[in-house]
């Protein structure tokens, strides 16, 4: 009896220090502290999960950028913001795989393809008038050392071979932009037989300006109800035909006396000009300018030779050049067709000097080589 109550008393002595609720709890004391011991070292593990995800994000941003980058897709206008270095890194590696592949969509020879050109057409039917704009052009191809060109655009609406514009040379660029327009009077009855020819030349300031290309856009084909804007890939120029060109050739004599440092021009006759009048014939001139350092010191110019497409002029022209400038010293020869409303427009042109080549620089060495003595030769023209 007396051991029965000294356990009991021990018993209650032990846990007389614990809450009420926890002497009431049906798990033995072990259990408990073992199940409080767990929930602290789980709530110990989410914070320190917390703690380092934070961190982690704090850490990162830098290289989110450098991954978001890689994701995302190219654009050359924030690359230009960025600056030139970036723009010459990525910008011919995206247009070299866009125009490939344009050119397979398009079923374009690569070989044969010289650029494209982007132009818009609209018609007025009330008052009979057609605007031509030349918007741009892009992928032109190199055409200077520099690895550029100075392209600029000629517009004609054939079969009238007068030049309706001419627009601005835009220098040193494969993507020119232009931006200019005409508007030219033509009944609408007349629109189906017409074609708007573009042709694109790189500009050279002392010699012939290159055909880049051609683009030959038919009126019957173009719906006028609606205003066209669209891009057009350019035909490559014939290298054959070009030279033979259909605007006509000339024939001048050339003569030079060094004691008096006197160069006379003999203008002597054209054949197979090009026509320029809706009529099918031209009313063709040639005017003559001395270009010395690059500069234009004189020009003359002879009668005008009214509807023929083969004049004769014979006339002879005098310049005076000092013997030490005649290396330095080039002859432009323009055969114009006169408008007597408007402004003349060019026909084909001859450039002779000793910066020259082919025909043209053998004539101008035949003449030094030949003083005071007259050498005529026939010139093919060029635009």
């Amino acid at each position: 009896m007396v051991s029965t109550t000294s356990s009991i008393y021990q018993t209650t002595t032990s846990t007389g220090h614990l809450p009420q609720w926890l002497k009431n709890f049906p798990l033995p004391l072990p259990a408990i502290i073992a199940i409080a011991v767990a929930c602290a070292v789980l709530v110990f593990a989410l914070v320190l999960c917390i703690c380092c995800k934070c961190c982690c994000r704090r850490k990162k941003p830098k290289n989110d950028k450098t991954k978001q980058g890689f994701k995302e897709k190219v654009s050359l206008q924030s690359a230009q913001s960025l600056g030139v270095s970036l723009k010459e890194r990525v910008q011919p590696e995206v247009e070299g795989v866009n125009k490939e592949m344009e050119l397979e969509s398009k079923q374009i020879d690569p070989s044969e393809y010289v650029g494209e050109l982007k132009y818009a057409m609209e018609y007025d039917f009330q008052s009979s008038e057609l605007t031509i704009t030349v918007l741009e052009g892009k992928n032109f191809p190199v055409m200077d050392i520099g690895g550029a060109s100075d392209p600029y655009v000629k517009i004609y609406l054939l079969p009238d071979r007068k030049k309706k514009l001419v627009t601005k040379v835009q220098y040193k660029t494969l993507n020119p932009i232009f931006n200019e327009s005409v508007t030219i009077k033509v009944p609408y009855s007349e629109l189906q037989n017409r074609t708007v020819l573009f042709s694109v030349y790189d500009h050279d300031r002392f010699s012939r300006h290159d055909v880049i290309g051609h683009l030959r856009i038919p009126i019957a084909d173009v719906d006028l109800c609606e205003n066209l804007e669209q891009w057009s890939a350019l035909e490559k120029a014939d290298s054959s035909k070009e030279g033979k060109s259909e605007l006509g050739e000339l024939c001048f004599s050339l003569r030079y006396v060094p004691t008096g440092g006197k160069l006379t021009i003999g203008i002597m006759e054209a054949k197979g000009l090009k026509k320029m009048d809706v009529g099918g014939s031209s009313d063709p001139y040639v005017k003559i300018s001395l270009i010395i350092d690059g500069k234009r010191i004189k020009k003359k110019k002879t009668i005008v030779k009214k509807r023929t497409l083969d004049p004769v002029w014979n006339e002879a022209y005098m310049f005076k050049v000092p013997f030490e400038k005649i290396k330095d010293t080039k002859i432009v020869l323009a055969v114009m067709d006169h408008d007597r409303l408007g402004k003349s427009d060019l026909i084909g042109q001859v450039v002779v000097g000793g910066s020259e080549s082919g025909a043209e620089l053998r004539h101008w060495s035949d003449m030094l080589s030949s003083p005071r003595r007259p050498i005529a030769q026939w010139h093919v023209l060029v635009d």
